[in-house]
Formats: structure tokens, sequence, C-alpha cells
């Protein structure tokens, strides 16, 4: 374009075309012509333009960052900065281009020296400052309304920043300052209670247009035909049309209704959107400038996919980051002191370690409101004590009591020595081998070997009436184990690093039925040898397991033998569910203050933890699901530095309707348990089946292997009839698989246990001195002599079996949450087993 047709150009397009030729002929002379890339910032705001300029072809933005943002775009032939040059004056607006932009530029310092020479230059002058009084006037009549249609929805700030420095902390702050970097749509998801539309506001107000509104609108509540986003045509302007380069936030983006969600899909992808019209009529699509954020409580797939989402941002849940607790309760006393010109109190380390317990399902909504609640109930207290927290518990920790803060002493001796290497080392160790000789070189008969009486008489009694109440304790002073670690500790000794790693997959997969398999062969070979009237096959019984534990003790590390193949763990196991304690750990304190896991891998002494090798069975106490990978050897309590293990006192089987996951495995042992008592009670059983010689039968080993199997099949039969009739009567449209509702069995399945062994143990424990005397080949015959009526003996016999059904209905009534009736063929099968085993245990 030569000078003719510049000067042409000018007078057709640009205000400068009322100026004469001769001028515009001399400003043409002076034009530098310029191309600027898209977003480039021309002159910024407060500063000194270096000339004037022309934009001849593209489209550039004009910023005014007041207190009332304002942006207005120009068309080519718009004059820049003619009033700041000749003023020599600051600009009061900042330009920035839209896309390539090609201008003219004059000098400065030319443009003046030119008015000098034309002062008709200054009546341009005069004339576009009228229009920009215009333009202004007309730009606040605009910026008014503007303020009336999105004040309803606006977020004029931030409410905080992301408090904490977890990794979970650090990695949220860094994905919004990633996303405040460009204008690309973000998501936000995760739980209600976190601020999501605060991290919105993050986003926003940490990016280049933070005077630009940012507006919220919920999804739940729009307009299902998009009038209040979109506008109708031809009537009421739309908030896309308001709001400018501002910030679009649709809240719970989930709830958008269905008739919606093209349109948005499209808008977030082409950034055009069509007004609202009537029928017959049409509307032209408009462009919007706009950023847009989504929140959402849940993933969203569909959404996730397109990809001109550009930054997707998971808040995570506050009980994943306990770690940042402390400063989120600091901060929300903080902030209601202030507000309310309190001084701020600090917060005790317990009631600390009490919210860190707690998984605030509410977040951080719940966790102010629990703040506030606790600065008013403290009266002006400097210090904030565990009693003004009172938040309920979770569910699966509901009705707890921690023993260890009720009674110190507790504690002190669990954290002892004694318990339970003192007791291990110091006792069991040799009392288990002299048992065990007794057994192989002593009488053999129960009424005169003290050993046997000890383990069918003493031990079976005792061990079943602890399950209720310690759960698998006997495993911690088990002298199996003893003799196995001893071993265990021997290899490590003369071959460091040979003991292997566990194989999990195969253990998990397979060794519950190696439980029940040895468990079957153990029944059947007291049955058919008659174990518990045989000392040395008894001490036979004990030293197989012990070899047991012993080779497995120096082939993998830890307690392997004890966790998975022990068939007397397993038994344990499987009644531990039942008692009314248990070994926990508090998740908040050990996942915000824990980084060493000793508890676990075991290490060197730290604070008030102990030096230990780790948890014997490989189980994290916060982890911790089931009583069954619990033997309370307190090895986790000794190495805890923080205080977070809990021995509690709880409902007795809670477990089995709140955290417990069936086993089939699990469900054979239990009904091979069950069968059991039967299998003790043979001969009465087919006297009452009209065999008048048993002995006839039982005398043959085959025969008495035979009918010992289908005593042991009895009660998984009846439960298992009584399961098909709950589908043939009830109809019901969700029953329960039977490998859960098996579970409602195991309190009769004790119950009956203990019942059978009560008589051996009342009978025969009084007898102790006696059959001791009669040990050693001395005679016992005017020793002292305990003994129970047999109508005391009944009587305890007879409640047991009655509270065992009780309790059976109440546990399976709370594993199936169902109706009575639904479960009402289980309930019959429990009485009726009861009633089978009450003649045979009673006599």
């Amino acid at each position: 374009m030569d000078s003719q047709e510049q000067q042409n150009w000018l007078q057709a397009q640009t205000v400068l075309g009322m100026l004469p030729p001769e001028v515009l002929a001399a400003i043409a002379l002076l034009l530098e012509p310029i191309i600027l890339p898209a977003n480039h910032k021309l002159v910024t705001e407060q500063t000194h333009p270096d000339g004037l300029y022309i934009l001849k072809q593209g489209h550039v933005e004009v910023h005014r960052e007041g207190n009332a943002p304002l942006d207005v775009g120009l068309l080519p032939g718009s004059v820049l900065y003619l009033k700041e040059v000749l003023l020599e004056q600051p600009t009061e607006q900042t330009i920035v281009t839209l896309d390539e932009s090609e201008l003219w530029r004059v000098q400065g310092d030319r443009l003046r020296a030119l008015a000098l020479q034309y002062p008709v230059i200054n009546q341009v002058l005069s004339r576009q400052l009228a229009d920009e009084l215009n333009q202004m006037s007309a730009q606040l009549t605009f910026e008014q309304e503007r303020q009336i249609a999105l004040r309803p929805y606006l977020l004029p700030k931030v409410k905080r920043g992301i408090i904490g420095s977890s990794r979970y902390a650090v990695r949220l702050r860094n994905d919004i300052t990633k996303a405040s970097k460009d204008r690309r749509p973000v998501l936000i998801f995760g739980e209600p209670g976190l601020g999501k539309d605060n991290a919105a506001a993050l986003v926003h107000f940490g990016g280049d247009d933070r005077k630009q509104p940012l507006i919220r609108v919920d999804c739940d509540k729009i307009q299902a035909n998009g009038a209040e986003l979109f506008g109708r045509a031809g009537g009421k302007a739309g908030l896309l049309d308001w709001l400018g380069r501002g910030t679009l936030l649709l809240n719970n983006i989930q709830e958008l209704p269905k008739e919606l969600r093209p349109k948005i899909r499209h808008l977030v992808k082409t950034g055009e959107y069509t007004p609202i019209t009537r029928d017959g009529e049409e509307a032209s699509p408009r462009q919007s400038q706009a950023r847009f954020i989504f929140t959402s409580e849940r993933t969203l797939p569909e959404l996730e996919r397109q990809q001109s989402i550009g930054h997707i941002i998971k808040v995570p849940p506050l009980r994943v980051r306990k770690a940042d607790l402390e400063p989120q309760v600091n901060y929300y006393i903080g902030l209601y002191c202030k507000a309310k010109g309190l001084n701020k109190p600090t917060v005790a380390p317990e009631a600390l370690r009490r919210l860190q317990g707690y998984d605030f399902p509410g977040n951080l909504s719940e966790l102010e409101s629990m703040v506030e609640r606790a600065v008013i109930q403290s009266n002006c207290a400097p210090v904030l004590t565990e009693e003004v927290f009172w938040a309920v518990g979770s569910k699966t920790r509901r009705f707890r009591i921690n023993l260890l803060n009720s009674y110190p002493r507790l504690r002190q001796f669990l954290r002892s020595p004694w318990w339970p290497d003192r007791i291990n080392y110091g006792i069991t160790f040799t009392l288990f081998a002299v048992v065990v000789a007794i057994l192989w070189f002593g009488p053999q008969s129960r009424d005169r070997n003290i050993a046997l009486n000890l383990f069918w008489a003493w031990w079976w009694p005792l061990v079943l009436l602890i399950f209720p109440f310690l759960g698998r304790i006997w495993c911690s002073v088990c002298p199996f184990m003893i003799y196995g670690e001893i071993a265990q500790k021997i290899t490590n000794r003369f071959f460091p690093g040979s003991l292997r790693s566990w194989p999990r997959t195969q253990a998990e997969r397979w060794g519950g039925w190696f439980v029940f398999g040895m468990f079957a062969l153990i029944l059947l070979w007291e049955e058919l040898w008659n174990l518990e009237n045989t000392a040395y096959l008894s001490g036979c019984l004990l030293m197989l397991i012990t070899a047991g534990a012993v080779v497995f003790s120096v082939l993998f590390e830890r307690r392997f033998w004890c966790r998975y193949l022990c068939p007397i763990g397993g038994m344990n196991g499987l009644f531990a569910k039942l008692s009314m304690t248990e070994l926990r750990a508090q998740q908040g304190i050990c996942s915000a203050t824990c980084t060493t896991y000793q508890c676990y891998r075991g290490g060197p002494e730290k604070g008030e933890g102990q030096e230990t090798g780790g948890c014997p069975l490989y189980s994290h106490p916060a982890q911790l699901q089931d009583n069954r990978d619990c033997v309370l050897c307190m090895t986790c309590l000794k190495a805890c530095p923080h205080r977070s293990v809990e021995f509690n006192l709880r409902p007795p089987g809670i477990e089995l309707w709140t955290t417990h996951k069936p086993t089939l495995h699990e469900v054979y042992l239990l009904f091979l348990l069950f069968g059991a008592v039967f299998l003790h009670h043979l001969p009465e059983s087919l006297i009452r089946l009209g065999i008048s010689q048993p002995t006839q039968i039982l005398g043959n080993v085959w025969g008495h292997l035979g009918i010992s199997g289908v005593a042991l099949l009895v009660p998984g039969a009846i439960a298992l009839l009584a399961y098909g009739a709950m589908h043939l009567f009830n109809h019901n449209p969700h029953p329960r698989p039977f490998v859960e509702l098996a579970y409602g069995y195991l309190p009769l399945v004790l119950a009956a246990n203990l019942a059978h062994y009560l008589h051996l143990g009342l009978t025969e424990v009084g007898r102790v001195i006696p059959v001791s005397l009669a040990t050693v080949g001395l005679s016992g015959g005017e020793a002292l002599v305990l003994t129970v009526h047999p109508a005391v003996i009944a009587f305890l016999q007879g409640s047991t079996l009655m509270a065992g059904v009780l309790l059976s209905i109440v546990v399976a009534q709370k594993i199936a949450r169902q109706p009575f009736r639904c479960l009402l063929p289980q309930h019959i099968a429990s009485g009726a087993i009861a009633l089978l085993l009450w003649p045979l245990i009673l006599g």
C-alpha cells in the first residue's frame, strides 16, 4: 500500500478522516507497519505509550484493571493512544491482541512535532475525548447492569488457601497452580464438604483474569432449557452474555439436566452457544470468551474423556489428610476467635489424637462446625480438651472403650518384658517340655497322668472360655511357636538372610483348606485311636504340631505357620471373632504422624516406642478388620511411639456384621468343629438311633471311620437344608449367600464345644492332686478331691447350649439385616441342632 492509498484508508476508516488532506498526507508518511501475535500486550496500564497506533487488521481488546473491570473489543480503524501521546500522560488501559493483528505506528515525538505544525490535529483530539466520554458513560451503564445481573451468582473472593503440608496438600496446591496458568476448562471432583468451590476460586483468582468476575451456578437449580445461561433471543440476556472473559463455575455438574448436557458439551468444545428461541424463531450462534470450571462429587468419565477438559483436579477427603488436621484446626480456631474478638486457645494433644481417630464424613465443613462448637463450649478456656470435641465415632469404631486408658497399669504390664517373652521363655518353654515328657514316659491313662489331665480336662475348657473374652490370646503364649521362634533365631544366626518372604497369594488361597484338612485328620485320629485316654498319642499330636511350627519357621520369616497353617490357630482365629475385646490402632494418628511403620516392620527404639521385630503375623493394627489375624502379642503396642494402639472393649462379635469378609474354608472349618461335638458322642448317638451294641460297629476301623465322617457332616447338612428352605418359602429377592449366613451358627458352635468339655473339666479338674501323685507312682486314694454335683454340671451345660442358640439367632439377624421371618428356617435349624445335642451332652 503506497502513501496515497494509506491516506485514502485513513480518511475512510478512522476518526482522522476529518483532517485536511495535507495533514493526512503528512501522517501517512510517518506510518510504520508492525505485525503482533495473538495475546500480545501492546501497552500496559500506567505506562507511557511510545507512539500513536492505528489498528489496520485484526482484533484487540481494552482492559481496564480498576475497581470496575472493563473489557472492550476494538475493530480495524481504531486510533489508539492519541490523547496519551499528545498530552504525554500514562495510559489508563491495557490493550491486548486477540489474534494476529496488523497495526500502523507513528512515533510519539514525531506526532507531537506534527501537531505543532498542524494545530488542526488538536480538534481531532477534542472529538476523540468527547467520544471516549460517551463511550465511558455507555460502558459504566453496561457495567452497572452487568453487576446487577451477576450479583446473585458472584464468588467475590477466595475463602482460604490450601492448608497443610502433607503430600496430598502439596499435590492439590500444585494442581491448582497449574490449572490457573491457562484458560482451559477444569474439572474438580471430591466428596461433599471439601470446599470445591473454594478450589475453583483459587484457580480463577490465581490466573491473569483475576479481575474478571467468577460466578457459580448450581446445576440442580438451573432451568432445563438453559435460558438462565444462554439468554433468550430478542429478550433477556443470559449469564454468558454478561460474563465476558470471566469464569463460569457449574457446581455439581452431575446434577445437570439431561437436556442441557449436549449444549454444555458443545459450549465447552467450541465456545459457541445459541440463545433460547420460541417455536418457529431462529437465533444466530454467539461466541463466549468465558472460562469453564466444573465441580462434581464423583468422577465423570463421559466428561473426562472430552479433550476439551484441560485439567482434572481431585480434592482428597479429610480422612486421608490427617497430617493436615492440626493446622486445619488451628486455622478454624483463629478464624472464629478473630471474628468474635476472643483469645485464641490451644488444642490439647489428647483432643488432637481423638480428632485424628475420626473419619470426618462431612470433611472440612464438619471440622469447621466442630471447632466452632468446641470453642463455644470451652467458655474461653486457654486449652481445648478432649471433652469439648464431641463428634460421634465412625461406624467401625462405635461402642468401643479403650482399656489401656481406663487401666494404665494394664498398659504398663503389656508393654513390659513380662508379656509375653518372660512368660514364654521362662515358664511355657520349660512346662511344655515337661508335659510332653510325662505324656511319653508316664502312665498312659488320664486318671494317672497329670499331663493328659491338664491337656484334656484343663486346657480345652479354659481355652474355649477365653475366646469370648480375649480372643486369640492363647496364641501369644503358645508353646508350638515358642520352639518355632527359637529355631528361627538359630537359623538367622548361622544362616543370615536365608528366611524367605511369605508366598501370600498361595497361602491366602490354600492355607485355610490345609487347616481344615489337618483339623479333620486330628479329629478322626482322636476318635479312632482314643487320643484323650492315650498319653503317648496325645504327646505325638503336640509334637507333630510343634514340628510344623519349627519347619516353617526355619523356612519363612516370622509366624507363617501360626497365621496360615496351624490347625489350632485356625480354630482360635475362628472363635476369636466372637471376642468382646480387640487390638486396633487409630487410623488417623497412624496416617498423620507415623512414617516408619515400626509396629508392622519392626525397628529400633524411637521415642516411647520400643525396639521390636515387627508384628509376627504381618498385620498392621490400623488395618485390622478381623480378630483372626491378631494374637494379642502386643508387639505393636510396644513399638508405637504415638500411643495410637488401643486395646478395646467392644460388643462381642461385632465384626461379623460390620467389617467381616467371609471365606468358604472358614465355613467348612466352622461346621467341622460343629460336627466334632457329635463325633465326641458317637456311641451315645448310635444307641439313640436304636443300635444296642455300638461297639460292634465301632470295633471295625473302616466302619468306625465311615460313621465318624457321617457325624462330622450332620450340622452342615442341617444348615444347608435350612438354607434351601429359606429360598423355597421366603422368595426373598435379595438373599444373603450361605457363606455369609453360616457365621450366624458360630456362637452355637462355641457353646456346643464348651458344653461338651465342661463335663470333662468340672469332673476331673478337682482330681489334680491324686492324679499328680499317681503320675509319680504314689497312691492318691486319700488325697483331696474337689467335685461338682452332676446336676450343677447339667445346668451349666444346658444354659450354655440355650445361650448359644439365642446368640446365634441374634448374630444371624445382624449379619443378614433382614426380617426375622426370612431367617426363620436357619433359627429353627439352630434350635434343632441344639435339641439333638441336648441328650448327648447332658446324658
